[in-house]
């Protein structure tokens, strides 16, 4: 079925690219920034300008049949820029070292640019040196923004689809954990911080709190980086970073996009989506104001014949950007904004894995909501071939569930959960809810002085301060007014000065060494500790401060001129906090991994072929994860030391100049070595470090094109493969999930400024079992939690 799915698609992309021809290009003379916009809504392709001054240079008129690259060149070449490629469908202009003799409205520095970073290069902004892509050691995927985007603006999922490498828990939108590699930890979101850091430019998006799930609506690209990156990024990278990159203000442009969809999913109900930016010019060509707004309502698909209800899982999604940039002289920009989303589901995603197909009995609702409000400012600066920039913000993480906690009828539980002062509120067959509260507060601020890497040498030093604040709240009893039980507060003020630098002592061969000390404090309370508890102990609290070295070391070999070998050496960590145990309040321990990875990586995408394999080894000490007590409730506990070997490879063949097709596979070997005492028998049935497949991969295919001079036509489809794993440790979270198909299929056809768009997913009505969790507490029957049934979506796209 699915071949027959997807081979139309392939036949399609070939026999449309068999007559495909240069687009026809007719550019007016005029600024630079009313150029490349034009060229980039003729060729459906996304193209950044960096320095405001760009925007203001003249070009001349461009007119002809020409390759998107060459038109880009020629327009650089008019204005005294060079072009990078940032993706295989995304170009930045960056300004040149000897610019065109004219006059400028005031004295501006011109950066030196790398002598090596010649047209075509990709640039891997998140090494925080702006390292090329074929210079980096280490496996990297580079996301454009007009890719993400096509088929309508969508969240991590997105990201998930197009890279085989990076997983998720799929408990709903706003409330995931995700993981990169075989480095997992836990099912739940609770005091452990994640193992993937997530960053917006330079600033931390979370610390502790779950993926905020933001639309990547006018955003420039997502970089990801695999295995750990504590040197640079610090707690909470052990198993990589995702660094967005929204599309920044342009002074002295009007720019305005929008879109609009709607969607019919199989089985489930109807949804619609719509969104639009608008870049405004403020003081002339000096500053401007970038304004990005969105709303998304996807139709439920899952009934509760219980209840009588159907589709009950509706998820509402509102929320928007915006970002002040100035312009001020002598090199200096200044960014002032914010980010606000509000997530809202009516009711949970999961399902019984034994009754009838998409339903769940519950006798309760389990909705939730998530808010996230984000507020920013960053100081950059270029020179004598420098770069600096500062970041500093605060974020507002709000996160409310509610969980069906009932014991059904004639359930027998052991002696310990009885005994509990928590479960004995809760009698078997009636309704009863739990409800969980997560608010984290996170305050950081980032400095960093940079030379990217020129005549054999590059560094980066910088310095950080973060404050985290997370507080967990608990209640469980009658659906109508339930009970506050045991919580927990954790607290962390971190203080960091990092540093890496790179040499070249020979043509081809680059050294790199860096390391990252920081100092923790680290504090935690109980919050509604049981009366009785709390007489015994006046106050559970956990105060400590912990000092952390991680060393990095890497070395690339250039064996052909397109071949890269390439070895490193990287460290991570989280640190410990206080976990919730019954009605008690207790510690676990910061967690630490070392990894040790190889690998070569022949071209990059944009090539007629490209491919990067690596082999890595990573010891895992102290790993932190969740259980379920002897009362029925999640727990975090150090589970032991363990060991990972993954395998992760990516590439694209070009067989034609419009026709990519691609590939991605990663394979996992995780174990528990040496289990915690407290958890060796459970993990001496199952070892394996929870919710991440041994294998996953993926296959896309993507072809941009011309039906006609002035028609473009754009197809992408993909298939993704997610292998079997363990929900997580213990023979409650031992199930089994993963093991099913994805696929997707869109097609683009648009003229200049406007386009129409008709895409599907799961196109085989596939059900599989993203997540064997939706409840911790009834746990007499099983769950699954379904890919989204076939959806259709059509919309409309606007740039003018």
């Amino acid at each position: 079925m699915i071949a027959r799915s997807i081979l139309p698609c392939i036949l399609l992309v070939v026999a449309a690219t068999a007559t495909a021809a240069p687009t026809a290009i007719d550019l007016p003379a005029g600024p630079l920034g009313q150029s490349v916009q034009a060229l980039g809504r003729a060729t459906g392709t996304s193209i950044a300008v960096d320095d405001a001054a760009l925007w203001r240079r003249p070009v001349p008129a461009l007119k002809g049949r020409m390759e998107v690259r060459r038109a880009l060149a020629r327009l650089a070449a008019a204005a005294g820029a060079e072009v990078h490629a940032a993706g295989p469908r995304t170009w930045r202009l960056v300004v040149r070292a000897a610019a065109p003799s004219r006059p400028i409205p005031r004295p501006q520095a011109v950066p030196a640019r790398p002598a090596a970073a010649v047209a075509g290069e990709i640039i891997v902004t998140a090494s925080k040196r702006d390292v090329r892509l074929r210079d980096l050691a280490g496996q990297a995927g580079v996301l454009d923004g007009a890719d993400l985007a096509l088929g309508g603006a969508g969240g991590t999922e997105t990201i998930l689809s197009r890279l085989a490498s990076v997983s998720s828990t799929h408990l709903g939108a706003g409330r995931n954990k995700l993981f990169i590699r075989g480095i997992a930890d836990s099912s739940f979101t609770g005091p452990t911080q994640s193992t993937v850091g997530q960053y917006l430019g330079d600033l931390r998006l979370t610390y502790n709190a779950p993926d905020p799930d933001l639309r990547l609506y006018d955003i420039a690209s997502v970089e990801v980086l695999e295995g750990p990156q504590g040197t640079l990024y610090g707690a909470g990278s052990l198993g990589g970073i995702i660094r967005i990159m929204p599309n920044a203000p342009s002074p002295g442009q009007l720019a305005r996009s929008a879109a609009i969809g709607a969607t019919v999913t199989q089985h489930g109900s109807p949804g619609a989506d719509v969104a639009g930016m608008v870049n405004l010019p403020v003081a002339g060509d000096r500053a401007a104001l970038r304004l990005a707004g969105y709303a998304v309502s996807d139709g439920g698909y899952i009934d509760n014949p219980l209840l009588g209800k159907s589709d009950v899982n509706r998820t509402r999604i509102a929320g928007g950007r915006a970002t002040f940039r100035l312009d001020a002289g002598d090199g200096w920009t200044v960014d002032v904004g914010g980010i606000g989303q509000w997530t809202h589901g009516a009711d949970s995603q999961y399902a019984d894995r034994d009754g009838p197909p998409l339903t769940r009995s519950s006798p309760v609702d389990q909705g939730f909501s998530a808010e996230y409000v984000l507020g920013q400012m960053v100081v950059a600066k270029e020179w004598d071939g420098l770069r600096f920039r500062s970041s500093a913000g605060i974020v507002e993480q709000r996160l409310r569930e509610r969980y069906d906690a009932g014991v059904p009828a004639g359930m027998e539980l052991p002696g310990a959960a009885i005994a509990s002062p928590l479960v004995s509120r809760v009698s078997a067959g009636e309704p009863r809810l739990f409800v969980q509260r997560n608010r984290t507060r996170l305050i950081a601020s980032e400095s960093r002085l940079w030379r990217p890497m020129a005549d054999g040498f590059g560094w980066v030093i910088g310095a950080s301060l973060t404050r985290n604040r997370t507080r967990l709240e608990r209640a469980v009893g009658p659906v109508d007014l339930p009970v506050p039980v045991t919580g927990v507060t954790n607290s962390v003020d971190e203080v960091t000065l990092y540093g890496e630098a790179s040499v070249s002592p020979l043509p081809g061969l680059t050294i790199s060494g860096g390391g990252r000390a920081s100092r923790s404090s680290l504090s935690g309370e109980g919050e509604d500790v049981a009366a009785q508890i709390a007489l015994a102990r006046a106050a559970v609290t956990a105060d400590r401060t912990a000092t952390s070295v991680l060393p990095s070391a890497s070395i690339v070999a250039a064996v052909l001129p397109a071949v890269h070998l390439f070895a490193r050496y990287q460290e991570g960590y989280r640190p410990g906090g206080l976990a919730i145990e019954r009605e008690f309040v207790r510690r676990f321990r910061s967690d630490h991994v070392a990894t040790l990875e190889s690998g070569v990586r022949a071209g990059q995408p944009g090539d007629p072929l490209d491919l990067s394999v690596s082999v890595s080894h990573t010891r895992w000490d102290d790993i932190q994860a969740d259980f379920i007590d002897a009362t029925g409730l999640p727990s975090t506990a150090n589970i032991g030391d363990g060991r990972i070997w993954a395998i992760s490879a990516a590439g694209g063949w070009r067989p034609l100049p419009r026709l990519r097709i691609d590939a991605g596979v990663t394979v996992n070997d995780s174990k528990v070595t040496e289990p915690a005492a407290v958890l060796e028998l459970a993990l001496a049935r199952m070892s394996r470090v929870p919710n991440v497949a041994r294998f996953a991969g993926r296959l896309g295919v993507d072809y941009g094109g011309t039906i006609r001079d002035d028609v473009a036509l754009r197809v992408n489809g993909w298939v993704r493969y997610v292998g079997r794993s363990r929900l997580g440790v213990g023979p409650v979270l031992g199930e089994l999930q993963g093991d099913y198909l994805d696929t997707s299929l869109t097609v683009r056809i648009g003229v200049e400024g406007w386009g129409v768009t008709i895409g599907a997913t799961n196109l085989t009505d596939a059900r599989g079992n993203r997540f064997a969790l939706g409840t911790p507490f009834p746990i007499d029957r099983g769950q699954i939690t379904p890919l989204r049934p076939r959806t259709l979506r059509i919309g409309l796209d606007a740039a003018f």
